[in-house]
């Protein structure tokens, strides 16, 4: 099964020069955990609400603060034709739970811990059907 197959074409995004007030009203607003950040169409970072949550409100910081100064800079992609294994250990690799689908570097999805879990137990539901 490929990337493509179960990501999530709908992701939501943000500019670097955003605040992070503007973040958390935006994750609020579309009831998700995190926000990819990018330039164009390019994936530069991505915020999450444990971002959030460490990094503004425990370090007293101010909400008007950049996304660019609190985002995620080490960004992980992954090929919309990439194999979802791959994917999986990719977030196992280096301890995330989301990564951003690109298509030549342009942002075209996101794929979750949990869309890779649901994708697995639709697998393994269809094989023991197969022997019922």
């Amino acid at each position: 099964m490929k990337v493509k197959d179960v990501m999530s074409k709908n992701v939501k995004t943000i500019s670097p020069e955003a605040t992070m007030e503007e973040a958390a009203l935006k994750m609020r607003k579309n009831k998700i955990g995190c926000l990819v950040v990018v330039e164009g169409e390019k994936p530069i970072g991505i915020i999450t609400e444990r971002d959030l949550v460490y990094k503004i409100v425990a370090e007293g910081k101010d909400t008007k603060t950049k996304v660019r100064e609190v985002m995620s800079k080490d960004l992980k992609t992954i090929d919309k034709e990439a194999d979802l294994k791959l994917a999986a250990k990719l977030m196992a690799t280096h301890i995330i739970r989301r990564l951003p689908v690109v298509d030549n570097d342009r942002l075209v999805g996101i794929v979750t811990l949990e869309d890779i879990m649901r994708a697995e137990k639709i697998g393994i539901d269809r094989r023991l059907f197969q022997y019922t």
